[in-house]
């Protein structure tokens, strides 16, 4: 009845250097499966160079074609394995019998508090440290002080769920210690207090920001989607289609998009919360920057898409996802500039991986001082979002008196977040 719950995920390494890695998923079907896989392999720094998911309802089959988005990361095959087995429902008999998967408990929420001197790039050091440890960050609060130290407060869970250990929480500290050096003056871990308050804070944006921030107009504006485009040279309009003719069961979406980091679990988050199945999918190799995607799908219930206002408001929904995945503007807060980074939550409370990491690492490669820091929740446009927001600090050629320097951070930030 199915393969051992033990050989669900398997990880075959490349023949030759600069050849992906080939992830095979053998096991039980969910909805939103094909989500929580791509989700974890972007968390773990991978691009899907190409991908096949096959499914009849019952058992799902899954191979994705990995490599890291840059050469020097260093990337722990076998966590990966574990966190990608944790997202796959169990095959043991009785999942057959009740074909619920099993609920999964939240993981404690751990307060990382540490004491250090300001110095440029800071943020992403100890944000790469804890993405490298596996640790997710929840929550983030981060003060310079007027002596020009900063206090940061991290409140993380932990993806091996080893951080009651001593041993885990030892090891935190020592790696912070090892990359932060003589800057860093004091570190503490602890169960979160009263402090977290147990959800993720709902941040308060200005009518007129929240308006700039969450806006869908620039899916029609041909410069929004020319400034996203890497090479704009190759500007290719994305499409997507839905095809009822070929399959008396299912309907067939053909999507050509610009490629982005990410975009794989752009689609099939969408498609989660949006409650449609997936039957077969393949994706292809990227060409010339653009990917082409088949997918045949039907509804809950195992209906087509026949209708063509369901197929509209799919097909549109679709499009904004792939074309707006994060939204990014400087605003200017009295005589302070604060960058705002927004993406939407998944339904199921979950925002997307990695954002923090390279948001930090765009503004240290542009050589800019973070002031403080802050990750919220704002609800707007019918859904939750997920919004960092960063007070910055002017140095050298970045005053933000002047636009072209304030766009030129925007790019940086959108570039580093889309992967170009």
């Amino acid at each position: 009845m199915g393969v051992p719950s033990h050989d669900a995920v398997l990880i075959q390494k490349p023949k030759k250097p600069g050849e992906p890695y080939v992830i095979t998923v053998n096991c039980p079907d969910k909805t939103g499966l094909g989500c929580d896989i791509c989700r974890t392999i972007l968390d773990f720094g991978l691009c899907i160079t190409k991908g096949d998911i096959s499914t009849d309802g019952i058992w799902c089959y899954i191979v994705l074609w990995v490599l890291p988005h840059t050469s020097t990361l260093i990337v722990k095959w076998s966590n990966l394995k574990d966190r990608l087995m944790s997202a796959c429902p169990s095959s043991s008999v009785q999942f057959y019998l009740d074909h619920q998967p099993a609920h999964s408990t939240s993981s404690p929420v751990y307060l990382l508090k540490f004491l250090s001197l300001d110095r440029k790039g800071l943020l992403h050091d100890v944000t790469r440290v804890l993405c490298e440890l596996e640790l997710t960050i929840q929550r983030v609060k981060v003060m310079t002080t007027p002596d020009e130290r900063v206090l940061d407060l991290f409140f993380i869970t932990d993806n091996m769920d080893l951080l009651h250990t001593k041993k885990r929480q030892d090891q935190t500290c020592e790696q912070l210690y090892a990359v932060l050096g003589e800057s860093c003056i004091s570190c503490e871990l602890q169960l979160a207090g009263p402090e977290y308050g147990g959800h993720q804070a709902i941040l308060t944006l200005s009518p007129a920001v929240a308006e700039e921030l969450f806006r869908c107009e620039p899916l029609k504006d041909e410069t929004y989607s020319r400034a996203l485009t890497p090479d704009l040279t190759k500007l290719k309009k994305t499409t997507i289609s839905a095809d009822n003719t070929l399959s008396p069961a299912h309907t067939l979406l053909q999507i050509h998009s610009v490629d982005h980091k990410g975009l794989l679990y752009d689609i099939m988050r969408t498609l989660k919360d949006c409650s449609i199945q997936i039957a077969y999918g393949r994706f292809s190799p990227n060409v010339n920057g653009h990917r082409d995607l088949d997918l045949f799908i039907q509804q809950t219930g195992g209906k087509k898409i026949v209708d063509p206002e369901k197929q509209s408001a799919l097909i549109s929904r679709l499009k904004l996802e792939m074309l707006h995945p994060l939204r990014v503007i400087i605003s200017s807060r009295g005589p302070d500039t604060e960058l705002l980074v927004a993406n939407p939550v998944e339904l199921s409370g979950k925002g997307r991986p990695r954002v923090f990491y390279d948001v930090t690492l765009a503004l240290k490669m542009l050589g800019i001082c973070i002031f403080s820091a802050e990750i919220g929740r704002h609800f707007a446009s019918d859904r939750e979002w997920e919004v960092y927001k960063f007070l910055l600090e002017a140095s050298g050629e970045f005053q933000f008196t002047n636009a072209m320097a304030k766009n030129q951070i925007v790019d940086r930030v959108r570039r580093t977040l889309m992967g170009w």
